[in-house]
């Protein structure tokens, strides 16, 4: 690629294409028809040398050179934005759309205070909240589907961590809280000590997104040769909370979680006679989403939120 006669308005639609996963939103963002700015992909695919995107059902993705070329681009466009026009964002003007994937309890515990926020501070921003139906976002955060996932994601993260300085997804923690045990108030449990004999020898409610039929609390059990009898799984944890305070079922949900249930009055918790590890809520996003002003303002709101729910627990 001759670099001398390159035309840097080329990038500019590559890193709104990489961006947005989507050849329509990048051409609207950059105020261009669509066949412009499929024109101007053709070009610098043969400028280049090569096809940096392929079409999937979701839209536009880029190949494994285009996603080499990125961050690169991208630094270089934001270098250049930030010399010549600082972006700035200014909630009470610039009107926003976030898309959200939380499962119900986070969004029980965090959304009240940042509608808050949004309110006292006169923001035109509207989150939208996506069902999260996995312990995995990745695929959502990649594919723009989400512009933010927020929830327990111990192996994505692991797999985050240990890209380094390669990955293409950002995280951030909110708060952690520990699993314990959670029962009706007067189930012939409540008043005795938890042992794990008594433990797995109960009936047990599971709730999983993903629709296995065992999560971390089995797989801790497993490594001890023990198991439990499940009667019932469910998605949600305000219905866990519902079908507990009801029924002789226990469940194993994150302590912090407990006023989501709406039943929390009605419930007895204690700790787990086994060994499970702390719950660590993270938001995680895309890099291109990093300088972001309005991401970044987004980020924060929930940073704010996590920071007055954690203290109000306390």
């Amino acid at each position: 690629m001759n670099f001398r006669t390159l035309d840097l308005n080329l990038l500019r639609v590559f890193d709104a294409v990489m961006a947005e996963g989507s050849l329509t939103r990048a051409a609207e963002r950059l105020a261009m028809t669509q066949p412009a700015a499929s024109h101007a992909l053709k070009r610098l695919h043969g400028a280049v040398g090569e096809e940096l995107f392929h079409r999937t059902a979701h839209g536009m993705r880029g190949t494994a050179r285009a996603e080499l070329l990125w961050p690169q681009v991208r630094a270089a466009l934001a270098q250049l934005q930030a010399a010549l026009s600082p972006p700035s964002f200014d909630p009470t003007r610039d009107a926003a759309t976030f898309n959200i994937a939380m499962a119900d309890a986070t969004a029980a515990m965090l959304l009240p205070q940042v509608v808050s926020a949004i309110e006292a501070a006169r923001a035109l921003a509207n989150i939208r909240v996506l069902p999260l139906t996995t312990r995995d976002p990745r695929r959502l955060v990649e594919e723009a589907d989400a512009d933010l996932a927020v929830g327990y994601f111990p192996n994505a993260i692991a797999a985050i961590v240990a890209q380094g300085d390669e990955a293409t997804l950002h995280h951030r923690q909110l708060y952690a809280t520990e699993y314990v045990c959670v029962m009706r108030r007067d189930h012939p449990l409540a008043a005795a000590e938890l042992t794990l004999d008594t433990f797995v020898a109960a009936h047990h409610l599971l709730v999983t997104f993903s629709g296995r039929a065992h999560g971390f609390v089995d797989e801790a059990l497993a490594a001890l040769g023990r198991q439990r009898r499940i009667v019932l799984t469910v998605n949600q944890f305000a219905t866990a909370g519902s079908v507990v305070a009801r029924s002789d079922l226990l469940t194993v949900l994150p302590q912090q979680f407990l006023p989501a249930t709406g039943v929390e009055h009605r419930l007895v918790q204690k700790p787990l006679p086994l060994s499970l590890s702390s719950v660590n809520v993270e938001m995680v996003w895309h890099l291109r989403k990093d300088d972001d002003p309005a991401h970044r303002w987004l980020r924060q709101l929930l940073v704010d939120a996590a920071a007055r729910q954690t203290l109000v627990r306390r």
